[in-house]
């Protein structure tokens, strides 16, 4: 239940019953470091632009420090394979496109795509068995971006990819954004979340005033509802015609809905007196170092096209160079954040905004364990005889790393750790273990 509070109370937000009583300050040993906090693989993540992966071309691709290839065969099926051949371990994004095969450019060892092994070119009789291969992903491609599902195999069949109508609407052109960001997840999605940092985006948007108009919160998402007034100042044209009010603006308010649906985030902006939206944003943020601490923004903007023929076309320029600036304004802001978390090694935020609050508990109970044995391979997770498996690590930041460097130099070594015991040593390299 959302409770909306009046100025005459003292708020300046909406703010669900729920979350009173809440603390107020993140910086508390009893809550969990959200940036430590990893995203759950188990949904299907966008890890490449369509057009980037050529037919008969391979592509290197990564997910929370999983290096995956994708490749295009003769039959124009994208697939994706653990980026390492199980023979010496060369990256099988180097390697070349027979067919519907992927063959390692160092010996030719011939991989299908379901990551087993077809053809040994050398191979004589009566040698010792040879792998079967290396993990293969389940992959599909929707709205011109390659998906993949890096967690439980079997989970991805009942698991939905997010549904975008607007996409495939003759009533919409879609921009497509692709763009790495050197920040936790987290960040982002406070970032857009929390409309009250519009002071940052001054020279563009001009003055902006947010209202908090209400939120929900639950389990797995967070949504909040906004109004936007222009106040003064000069408004980018860009943004005008984002907005459906033409080169010269308007003063009328839109509402602005935004909403965290664990793990994507989308945003739509309805100007005053008009039913349906002027444009729609899905984003997803995609980890793409072992730590969580880079990310790759993938984003589609899908812009309803005015009345006029051939206007959009016109107006795409603008856009375009409008959106850039701001996204170029929050990666700013977002960069310096990390670079701070970085410094101090914890989280030292103090946040005030209810919403922000919730998020950060959608996101964290949602995640997952950040944990090294993901540095290695895309088999690692799965090998249940790793010493990595439930090891617990420290939490002072100098600390964590260079435990995890100890660990992944042991376990790409295949030393077992002591304590505490493992039940064998680490196999998540060796390829006939899959």
């Amino acid at each position: 239940m959302t409770e909306t509070l009046s100025a005459e109370d003292g708020a300046t937000a909406a703010e669900p019953a729920s979350s009173r009583g809440r603390s107020r300050d993140n910086h508390s040993s009893a809550i969990a470091d959200l940036r430590r906090t990893g995203i759950n693989p188990d949904f299907w993540y966008p890890v490449a632009v369509s057009a980037s992966v050529r037919k008969k071309k391979t592509f290197a691709a990564t997910f929370a420090g999983e290096r995956i290839a994708l490749y295009r065969g003769d039959s124009g099926t994208v697939y994706a394979l653990e980026d390492r051949c199980a023979h010496r371990q060369v990256p099988l994004s180097m390697g070349v496109v027979d067919g519907d095969i992927l063959r390692c450019c160092y010996h030719a060892w011939a991989y299908r795509g379901n990551g087993r092994i077809s053809q040994i070119p050398y191979l004589p009789k009566g040698v010792a068995r040879p792998p079967r291969g290396v993990r293969a992903y389940p992959v599909r491609e929707a709205y011109g971006l390659v998906f993949v599902f890096p967690g439980d195999p079997a989970k991805a069949d009942a698991t939905a990819l997010p549904e975008l109508p607007e996409f495939d609407s003759a009533k919409h052109k879609t921009m497509t954004f692709s763009r790495t960001v050197h920040c936790h997840y987290s960040f982002m999605h406070e970032n857009l979340l929390d409309m009250n940092h519009q002071f940052l985006h001054r020279g563009v948007v001009g003055k902006i005033q947010p209202k908090l108009l209400g939120y929900d919160t639950g389990p797995q998402s967070v949504e909040a509802r906004y109004l936007f007034t222009h106040a003064g100042g000069k408004k980018n044209r860009g943004a005008n015609l984002l907005a459906a009010d033409g080169i010269g603006g308007s003063k009328s308010p839109d509402v602005i809905t935004i909403r965290t649906a664990y793990p994507y985030q989308t945003l739509q902006l309805v100007p005053e007196n008009a039913e349906l939206p002027a444009f729609s944003l899905w984003v997803a943020y995609v980890p793409e170092d072992a730590e969580q601490r880079t990310n790759h923004v993938y984003g589609l903007l899908m812009i309803e096209k005015p009345p006029i023929p051939g206007a959009i076309h016109l107006a795409w320029p603008l856009i375009r160079r409008f959106t850039e600036r701001v996204f170029a304004e929050d990666r700013m802001a977002v960069e310096a954040e990390q670079r701070a978390w970085d410094e101090q090694g914890e989280d030292w935020n103090h946040e005030v905004f209810p919403l922000i609050l919730d998020v950060r508990n959608v996101l964290r109970t949602n995640g997952v364990p950040i944990r090294p044995e993901s540095a290695l391979c895309g088999a690692a997770a799965l090998c249940a005889r790793s010493p990595l498996a439930g090891a617990e690590l420290p939490a002072p930041a100098g600390e964590y790393w260079m435990y995890q460097a100890v660990l992944t130099r042991l376990c790409s070594s295949g030393i077992t750790l002591e304590p505490p015991a493992p039940p064998g040593p680490c196999t998540c390299h060796k390829g006939d273990q899959l």
